[in-house]
């Protein structure tokens, strides 16, 4: 189960918050986001993370170094000051050779308190490119997915009236994919969103869904980095990998 985690972007809209600080950084009670990310992984049994960073990438690498201090073992994707969205960062992962023939994606400001070993399994262990999905009903971020008996039958995160094309789910944040996929589907150096790829594969029935049940967090917004803040305040959430 290797995961990579998509860490590049520049994090516009928490500039005010984080001043020259890539968002994986953002101080959470005195850790740094990506410690808390790092040691959720740790504890469920994942060893090899590929970090794809981009913006400040040196002050991420001083932090996770190799992984050691997480029981982890952590290589880097780096595009430089060239960011090509979070499709092009996961090509550009795919061409560095560092990634397995398939992975999980995680994106660098989510936490998700599941586990995430029944993803891989319903995925057939990487065979089937996958999506984790929550019934949002609009309460968190608008709902962008119609899930039926594990598949994703639309993915659209553009959709103007979510509720009346049926959205009820919402894309959680978790993805497992192959390298092969994405390197048939995403063009070397081309600057793409990963919505981009999702969408069309959930128009031609080629995208699976795994539903969970509990909320998500993100650092994405202010509002996000309080929830996540309160949330570990009110769990005691450890970033140590034991």
């Amino acid at each position: 189960m290797q995961v990579l985690i998509l860490a590049g972007g520049l994090g516009t809209r928490m500039r005010s918050v984080r001043g020259d600080l890539p968002k994986a950084l953002l101080p959470i009670h005195g850790k740094p986001f990506l410690a808390y990310q790092l040691a959720w992984l740790a504890r469920q049994g994942v060893r090899s993370v590929l970090l794809a960073v981009g913006y400040r990438a040196d002050l991420i690498r001083a932090f996770a170094g190799d992984g050691s201090a997480f029981g982890l073992s952590i290589a880097y994707s780096d595009e430089g000051t060239t960011l090509r969205g979070t499709a092009g960062a996961i090509r550009q992962a795919a061409d560095s050779g560092r990634l397995d023939d398939s992975f999980f994606v995680l994106y660098g400001d989510s936490y998700l308190p599941i586990d995430i070993a029944p993803v891989w399994e319903a995925s057939g262990r990487g065979r089937v490119a996958t999506m984790t999905v929550l019934r949002n009903d609009g309460r968190w971020d608008k709902s962008n997915v119609v899930y039926e008996d594990g598949r994703v039958l639309r993915y659209d995160k553009r959709c103007p009236d979510p509720g009346a094309e049926g959205m009820k789910h919402i894309d959680y944040g978790l993805l497992v994919l192959s390298r092969g996929l994405i390197c048939e589907r995403v063009a070397a150096g081309r600057i793409m969103d990963l919505a981009d790829v999702l969408a069309p594969m959930s128009r031609e029935g080629l995208l699976g869904g795994y539903e969970v049940d509990k909320r998500f967090y993100e650092i994405g917004s202010v509002e996000g980095l309080k929830d996540f803040s309160d949330y570990v305040a009110r769990t005691g959430l450890r970033t140590e990998s034991r």
